[in-house]
């Protein structure tokens, strides 16, 4: 597993040289949200797809 220097400086060499702070502020913040997101899945599981469907088609008039 990566450290957060590590995270932080493999995203610095991705984003182009003229971004601005906000930008690596942006990327910092969905990778976060992400590994966030990943952990969540692993402890609690997820939903099958059909479910989301079934779900969605509540809210969502086809």
């Amino acid at each position: 597993m990566n450290t957060t220097k590590e995270e932080v400086r493999s995203l610095l060499q991705k984003l182009p040289e003229n971004c601005t702070l906000e930008d690596v502020q942006y990327h910092l913040y969905v990778i976060e949200k992400v590994q966030r997101g990943i952990e969540r899945a692993e402890k609690e599981g997820t939903i099958p797809h059909e479910e989301v469907e079934r779900r969605l088609g509540k809210w969502i008039s086809k």
